[in-house]
């Protein structure tokens, strides 16, 4: 007799192999046994799982709940995308160590840079609860969750800490900084960091538009720091690498380029011995320097390396919307009307007197030329190549469908068309770029970097960018994009797809309790209605601290979410169990 049976799903176990129909036995939170003999196995409760896939919990690594988590114990949009482990920490920006008084520079960083309202960030954190990362670990594991979480130490809070405001102006460190730097990298990795994060691009800036710490750290620093992680036990190290975005010119062009960061990145990885994720997308400056990099990374590891590019399993997205950002934002006239609901700013936009002001005038520049607002020319730049955003989200639209060819073909400016779609009816219009991954105007790129043998997925980004990007629900989209939705080209096979967010990404950060269905693992599962399983538009949430809102998109066909063999979702719904806990590396 088990404590749980679940009976007559489809399984896919997450290792690869083929899909079958059986019975799963869960007790004291771990699978205990498996049948491929429906109504083998006995349970004091059974969930039958007829027509249902049955798979593993994702593992997401690449979100940032850092300041989330110490507030919310359900970490949507995660924990409604059938996530059951996230890591966080990532690029570089987070909140431990954190020397006393220090919390602004890092809020500002993050907000910069994640586009986290740092009002939210202020009320929501319980600043001065913690200082040294062993103390922020500590902090997370004294809280219950609805799904298991993992932090890594981020380099721009490590420097700050260690170099103060020679770290954030981006000095060269100087022996002595990347000593003490290396000390504390393994002291934080000994208390259960399971990386190590660093931002080498300059479209991350703080608040006040400068280059986030570490931005330009040299070989030398970079090296010691990941040996430091050795040193403590081991992780991963994770990077946004200068170039992986573009060239960047709007924003005065990257300063090292592809094939510099891929050789940096290959000599850290084969002198430390550790493995190195890092961002991996098709963009639209090259086109094609992805296959590069996946060339690159065969041939490396090949010599004894760990490199494992992170790529998207769809083109992440900016959005675009009156209650977000658009490219109206900075206009003077639109400044009159800035601070009105959504809706009473939607009608007054459709004064015909307002829409040739704010068409016809001058933009002013944001106080903050970090802040996301200072995205309003770029949002410009991309109408054109803008798309409207269905109640069912098209996430391979065809080219004829953007707002600069129906501009053309009606004989209008672009900015003209999308001006009216956002301004419709109470305002809740939403536009997106389908940016990284889309120069071909399609999902080709994309498909073919999930496909390759060393990748992880990840760039979800869940917890950041509440405004501008919704992608927190890859995770779901990669099952119902790749395995049944799509028609503009060759779909991926569902074993492979939940292989790869499951037991691929498991593996790179050691966790080796979890990541597949097999006896003796963690029942961290997932039972879907791949059917009915689902992603819809965006719509804005005003659930953040302070008041701060965010773009969360609905989801469903989630029957049932397992953590620890406790469960936390039915039939999309939170049953209030909060089985998860702080994961140390």
């Amino acid at each position: 007799m088990h404590e749980i049976v679940i009976t007559n799903g489809t399984i896919v176990d997450g290792t690869g192999a083929d899909r079958f129909t059986g019975d799963i036995g869960i007790d004291d939170g771990v699978i205990t046994a498996i049948s491929s003999e429906v109504g083998s196995l006995v349970g004091e409760r059974t969930l039958d799982a007829e027509a249902a896939i049955v798979a593993p919990g994702w593992v997401d690594v690449h979100t940032h709940f850092d300041g989330q988590a110490a507030w919310d114990d359900t970490l949507d949009p995660s924990f409604s995308n059938g996530v059951t482990t996230l890591v966080m920490g990532n690029c570089g920006v987070g909140f431990a160590p954190c020397p006393p008084g220090g919390e602004a520079t890092l809020i500002e960083l993050m907000e910069g840079v994640e586009d986290i309202p740092g009002t939210a960030l202020y009320e929501g954190v319980p600043w001065g609860a913690w200082s040294s990362f062993p103390e922020y670990l500590d902090h997370l594991g004294q809280r219950s969750y609805g799904l298991d979480i993992a932090a890594q130490l981020a380099h721009g809070a490590l420097r700050y800490t260690v170099m103060g405001e020679r770290g954030v102006r981006n000095e060269e460190s100087t022996a002595e900084d990347i000593a003490e730097m290396r000390r504390l990298t393994a002291e934080a990795t000994a208390a259960g960091a399971v990386g190590f994060t660093t931002s080498r691009t300059i479209f991350h800036r703080s608040l006040d538009g400068t280059a986030v710490p570490g931005t330009y750290a040299n070989l030398d620093e970079l090296s010691e720091l990941v040996q430091g992680m050795a040193d403590g036990g081991g992780g991963v190290f994770e990077a946004i690498t200068s170039s992986s975005l573009g060239d960047l010119e709007a924003f005065g062009g990257e300063r090292f380029s592809q094939t510099e960061e891929m050789d940096m990145l290959a000599t850290i990885s084969k002198t430390t011995g550790q493995p190195i994720t890092f961002t991996t997308v098709q963009s639209g400056d090259h086109p094609d320097a992805w296959r590069e990099v996946l060339d690159f990374v065969d041939e490396q590891n090949a010599l004894g390396a760990q490199l494992r590019p992170q790529v998207c399993s769809r083109s992440i997205g900016l959005l675009s919307s009156l209650a977000g950002y658009h490219p109206f934002m900075r206009r003077q006239a639109y400044l009159e009307i800035a601070d009105l609901p959504v809706a009473e700013r939607a009608a007054a936009m459709r004064d015909p007197e307002m829409r040739t002001r704010i068409l016809n005038d001058i933009d002013i520049a944001p106080p903050n030329p970090g802040s996301m607002e200072a995205l309003y020319e770029v949002l410009q730049s991309f109408i054109p190549n803008m798309y409207e955003v269905d109640e069912i989200v098209d996430y391979e639209p065809t080219l004829d469908t953007s707002f600069g060819a129906r501009a053309e073909a009606l004989g209008v400016p672009a900015l003209e068309l999308a001006y009216d779609f956002f301004v419709e009816g109470d305002g809740s219009n939403v536009a997106a770029r389908h940016g990284a991954g889309y120069a071909d105007g399609n999902l080709d790129a994309v498909r073919e970097m999930l496909s390759h043998q060393h990748t992880i997925t990840g760039l979800a980004d869940a917890g950041a960018h509440v405004k501008l990007i919704c992608d927190g629900t890859m995770p779901t989209t990669q099952i119902t994009l790749w395995a049944r939705d799509r028609t503009r080209g060759e779909q991926l096979p569902l074993e492979f797809l939940v292989n790869k967010q499951t037991l691929n990404n498991a593996n790179l950060y050691g966790f080796d309790d979890r990541g597949s269905i097999e006896v003796g693992k963690r029942a961290d599962i997932n039972v879907i209605d791949l059917e009915r399983l689902q992603v819809r538009r965006p719509e804005p949430h005003a659930d953040l601290p302070a008041g701060g809102w965010r773009f969360l998109q609905p989801v469903q066909g989630y029957k049932a979410t397992f953590v620890n063999g406790v469960q936390t979702r039915s039939n999309d719904s939170d049953t209030g169990e909060r089985p998860g806990r702080l994961v140390r590396g």
